[in-house]
């Protein structure tokens, strides 16, 4: 191995320290901010220092063919010593900020579907309510109001036909009881009130 693949392979090591010690101080902010739990922090670890001896084998292939020696184990260590003296504070702050940052987006645009979409659901959906309930109720006064009106030609007409339907009723009323129409129109009116009180009663 010539002296610049050694110095090449040095150099990579001390970028790869320095990358190290990023990867550790933003894992260890991103584990206090989420809140991760004492049991996870040993598996975690464990994670990132198989992820971190795979990288930096793979650095190692691509520069001297996997050839271990001792001025790779110097060069991580001045990459990571740098980057604790240097930089450590700096990337810690951008880690906190960055965090900070996509909570606050996440909390926009939760706010943003809120106000965009939920409520105007919620208008539309009251006031399609208020429109319904409104024209129910002119509908059942236009409906009482000419029951009202037809109220005496249905008198006459009831007068006139009498006669003629008192044999008629006789012959078919024992199956008029037998079918109770009376009573099921009582049921269905009365969940007809319930399903019109659940509807458009006060909430």
């Amino acid at each position: 191995m010539n002296l610049s693949v050694q110095f090449g392979t040095l150099m990579m090591m001390l970028l790869s320290g320095i990358g190290m010690g990023i990867a550790f101080d933003s894992y260890r902010v991103v584990s206090n901010r989420l809140h991760i739990g004492r049991l996870l922090i040993p598996i975690l670890d464990l994670l990132y220092w198989l992820a971190a001896t795979i990288i930096v084998f793979r650095v190692l292939m691509a520069n001297n063919d996997g050839e271990v020696r001792i001025y790779i184990f110097i060069g991580l260590l001045i990459g990571i010593g740098f980057y604790f003296w240097l930089f450590s504070s700096t990337v810690i702050a951008f880690v906190v900020w960055l965090i900070e940052t996509i909570r606050k987006l996440i909390r926009f645009l939760v706010r943003c579907f809120e106000l965009l979409v939920i409520k105007p659901m919620l208008i539309l959906y009251k006031l399609v309510r208020v429109l319904l309930g409104f024209a129910l109720a002119i509908s059942l006064f236009i409906l009482k109001l000419t029951g009202q009106l037809l109220r005496p030609f249905w008198l006459l007409l009831a007068w006139m036909i009498r006669p003629a339907v008192r044999p008629l009723w006789r012959a078919i009323e024992p199956y008029w009881k037998k079918i109770d129409i009376a009573g099921r129109f009582i049921r269905i009116r009365t969940s007809c009130i319930a399903l019109w009180k659940r509807w458009f009663g006060e909430d």
